[in-house]
């Protein structure tokens, strides 16, 4: 059993070496790291009730990563690879939740983390050199060190629409779902038809007395290819993850499967089509990006063979030519890639209807439902928002968090948010980031690994040298956001609309948020500036007399 500390018998010192922003995959780890290996007296702070990040808060039905089971893990302990049990290709959320839960007992994390306590607040005290951090409670701390590890997509996003407040019936966020909603025999109406969307729409289809979905944007997805694994199979891999991880870690995507090197137009019409089935068949919506040609996100030929293979099995999937129609995309094949468990087909069920509010805005949520500007009131019992969130950076700004001079980090952000390697931000000194803005676009817990233990041997040379304060500079910071922008409008990702730009945000500017050019280049460049000295950082010395010892070992 799960059971969060109560606050009356923790350690009462409000003073710590770091203080550690979320308890997911990246600040579990992070305790870990800090707390473990270097001897640190450490906090961690989460709003959740108990371990997982943004795996506690979407319990939506069909909840599902898109990272087969193997590599949707941590690597850094072999005897946890080895011990952890799975048998499905990909894996859903409540096993996630169950593996980091079974992390935080493994290493008995939770007797450092205060949960039920959302920070607030944090600022940089230049005079005594730590950041002082408040929660919601009310309660003052203070360290050395801030990790945020807040997470990509975690801040929710709820569109505004007029009489949201007066619908009579149940409303929920597919990213902050309770745990006891019942849907069975309803009229529900979802919005959105995103990752989250398909996953929900898919799995809530055959429950529900009648499903309206209000889709803005018809999707590029394919089959995810779930299902059991042979034993046989786990256990080679389980034999084989030695040489997996490092091939993984050197990849681009950090998926596990063989990236294609040969462009789309090299081969005739017949073979890319054979490919591209093949890679259907197989199911994976990275693979079917990245391991069927080299140039899908960067040629338009190669990206337009790719939709037009996938708009031909809508055509064939969907029974009914209207609703094909509209759920048929036209631009480019190029978002976050996208795959499913039978997503179209459900189109053809009698108790699910297309409402493309392009063609038929929303004009009202009403007491009874949803009115579309053709006037019909779609009558329903429940509506679930299934838009998404403010990625990247929607949770940094909901802090009051200040850096050097009281600069808080929207002010820093005016333009669109940026960073120094994805981990720091000049003025904020001796704060660090998990999966901050123009970090690595790829299989998220292989990239959170790669900055947690770049961030722990940064402090860790900290450490050893008395304790310095570290900061970014202007000039780094800015360099490596171009360095981002440069790479990305290498790619047709950035003449999309898309939350991996900021695009689903009324007023968001849109911006570059990821660096694409892969995991191995990541790690390259995180190694180059550490054989550089740091290079793009300033580092000064504490203010104390006596620097601070790391724990034997």
């Amino acid at each position: 059993m799960n059971i969060s500390i109560d606050r009356d018998t923790r350690n009462d010192s409000t003073d710590f070496d770091a203080i550690v922003i979320g308890a997911g995959f990246g600040g579990l780890y992070m305790l870990h790291k800090l707390r473990d290996e270097l001897g640190l007296h450490v906090r961690v702070f989460d709003k959740a009730g108990d371990v997982g990040g943004t795996w506690y808060w979407n319990r939506y039905p069909g909840a599902l990563s898109d990272t087969e089971t193997y590599l949707y893990c941590y690597s850094f302990d072999r005897e946890l690879l080895q011990d952890w049990q799975w048998n499905t290709r990909y894996v859903n959320q409540p096993s996630i939740l169950a593996y980091l839960n079974h992390v935080a007992d493994r290493y008995d994390l939770r007797r450092d983390i205060q949960f039920n306590s959302a920070v607030s607040a944090a600022r940089f005290d230049e005079a005594t050199q730590t950041w002082q951090v408040e929660t919601e409670q009310g309660e003052s701390y203070s360290a050395r060190y801030l990790v945020t590890a807040l997470g990509l997509l975690s801040a929710t996003n709820v569109p505004n629409i007029a009489g949201r407040t007066n619908f009579r019936g149940e409303q929920y966020h597919t990213g902050a779902w309770p745990g006891d909603v019942e849907l069975a025999g309803k009229r529900v109406g979802v919005i959105g038809t995103g990752s989250t969307g398909i996953q929900v729409i898919t799995a809530i289809a055959p429950e529900v007395a009648h499903l309206t979905v209000f889709q803005r944007t018809p999707q590029y997805s394919v089959p995810v290819g779930n299902g059991i694994m042979p034993a046989a199979e786990i256990a080679a891999i389980k034999a084989d993850y030695d040489n997996i991880w490092p091939r993984v870690k050197r990849s681009m995507t950090a998926f596990g499967f063989e990236e294609s090197t040969i462009p789309a137009m090299s081969v005739s019409a017949d073979t890319r089509r054979a490919v591209f089935q093949k890679a259907w068949d197989e199911g994976g919506g990275f693979r079917f990006m990245f391991g069927t040609f080299s140039d899908i996100v960067t040629d338009e030929a190669a990206n337009e063979a790719a939709a037009e293979f996938v708009r031909g099995k809508i055509a064939e999937i969907v029974d009914d030519e209207e609703t094909a129609r509209k759920l048929t995309p036209r631009g480019y094949y190029a978002k976050r890639p996208l795959c499913d468990s039978g997503y179209y087909a459900v189109y053809n069920r009698d108790n699910v209807a297309l409402v493309d509010v392009r063609e038929n805005p929303i004009d009202e949520i009403t007491e009874r439902g949803i009115r579309t500007t053709d006037g019909i009131e779609h009558e329903l019992d429940v509506i679930i928002f299934a838009t998404g969130f403010d990625a990247v950076d929607g949770n940094y700004v909901k802090i009051d968090l200040r850096g050097r001079g009281g600069e808080t980090i929207r002010e820093h952000w005016r333009e669109g948010p940026t960073s120094y390697l994805g981990t720091t931000v000049s003025g904020f000194p001796n704060m660090f980031m998990v999966l901050g803005p123009n970090g690595p676009f790829t299989n998220l817990p292989p990239s959170i690994e790669t900055q947690v233990e770049w961030i722990s041997d940064c402090i860790k040379d900290l450490e050893s040298n008395g304790g310095a304060v570290i900061e970014a500079t202007r000039a780094a910071e800015d360099d490596w956001t171009r360095t981002c922008q440069a790479i990305a409008d290498e790619t047709l990702f950035s003449k999309g609309e898309s939350w991996i730009f900021g695009a689903n945000i009324p007023g968001k500017k849109h911006t570059v948020m990821f660096f694409m050019a892969g995991l191995g280049a990541y790690r390259d460049a995180l190694a180059s500036v550490v054989d550089a000295d740091y290079r793009g950082f300033e580092r000064r010395p504490r203010r104390v007399s006596e620097p601070r010892k790391l724990a034997a070992g």
